[in-house]
């Protein structure tokens, strides 16, 4: 499908648990906050997290009667008809008008995606010029990307989503020439290192270079992001009762760790004129 406008920023992973919903959210919230127009899309008609964290959010802010940004958001439900090619049919255009909706009106368009392949999410990934992927820091997280090598750690066999991603990528440069920026981020760091964490990081090194992506360091495993997501306030936002910014060093480091997540995504945030821009 091709197009043009915003800058499409894809999460996905076919591993439940890595951290997607929450790794999207963040990422539109923070670039809320920095000035830029954002939508969101959510394909995950099973879970809903991000549709969730959307409500949950509007909800919080119209309660306490808060001045913050909000996210203009959809969420595209899975089609059930009896025939394959109809329900695909059904969600190409409802996809199509989703996003045609949007793409000349936002600098930034986020889309989460579920854990499990559908029909919409290889859409989404065949629209993606930014892909993010969340691993947990665990090698047997890293078996939705390759069969990996017990004793070198090298990928031996490329996996399903690998595989999805593959063919999305070789979508996106037949359709316009252009190429997804995959990043694969480590999730869910432990604040400890480890001989586990070390291996970790090389075997997606070494997965990285196969499949001709990146690799950058995510979040740490912490319990602010639980305690966050029933008002679904980030820590970008002021989360105390009074609207006060909280200082807790959770707070403070955790949205260090998304501004250099950020940074290390290399989205295009010098060729968009921002509405304003936070300190």
């Amino acid at each position: 499908m091709a197009r043009h406008g915003a800058h499409v920023i894809v999460v996905g992973n076919e591993k439940g648990g890595s951290g997607k919903s929450t790794t999207a959210f963040h990422l539109a919230v923070y670039l809320l906050h920095s000035g830029y127009r954002v939508a969101t899309i959510d394909v995950d008609s099973r879970q809903q997290t991000f549709t969730h964290y959307v409500r949950n959010r509007r909800i919080h802010i119209q309660e306490r009667g808060l001045s913050l940004p909000n996210l203009k958001h959809y969420h595209l439900p899975t089609a059930w008809g009896d025939s394959v090619k109809d329900n695909n049919k059904a969600e190409f255009d409802m996809f199509r008008r989703a996003v045609g909706e949007v793409e000349d009106r936002v600098d930034f368009l986020v889309i989460d995606t579920p854990g499990f392949d559908t029909n919409l999410t290889r859409l989404a990934h065949s629209l993606a010029d930014t892909l993010v992927t969340p691993v947990n820091d665990s090698l047997i997280d890293l078996n939705v990307l390759a069969r990996i090598d017990p004793q070198t750690g090298a990928p031996l066999e490329t996996s399903h989503y690998a595989r999805l991603v593959q063919r999305a990528r070789s979508e996106r440069l037949a359709v316009d020439g252009h190429s997804v920026d995959w990043v694969l981020v480590r999730n869910r760091i432990s604040m400890l290192g480890s001989r586990n964490s070390r291996h970790v990081h090389a075997t997606l090194d070494s997965i990285a270079t196969r499949f001709g992506c990146r690799v950058a360091d995510g979040i740490a495993e912490r319990v602010i992001f639980r305690s966050l997501f029933p008002t679904g306030m980030t820590v970008f936002d002021p989360i105390d009762e009074d609207g006060s910014e909280s200082t807790t060093m959770s707070h403070i480091s955790a949205r260090q760790e998304y501004r250099n997540l950020v940074a290390a995504l290399n989205l295009p945030v010098d060729e968009v004129e921002p509405m304003r821009l936070s300190a």
